[in-house]
């Protein structure tokens, strides 16, 4: 049971739909282990509660 674990700032449905799909897909082929052994966790924080070289994302995103 190979966990993958993905910590972003929020995002669409479609996107994360994507990294799933796409981070199952290439890990299983790396490792030889089916896709359907692997669990995908996306955990989401809002762009306020992110900081980049001491900068809140929400201010370098305006």
């Amino acid at each position: 049971m190979p966990v993958i674990s993905i910590e972003m700032a929020s995002t669409s449905p479609e996107i994360k739909e994507e990294l799933i799909r796409r981070l199952t897909k290439v890990s299983s082929e790396i490792t030889r282990i089916p896709e359907s052994s692997f669990f995908v966790f996306v955990k989401e924080y809002p762009a306020d509660a992110i900081g980049v070289g001491g900068t809140p994302l929400d201010q370098i995103l305006r």
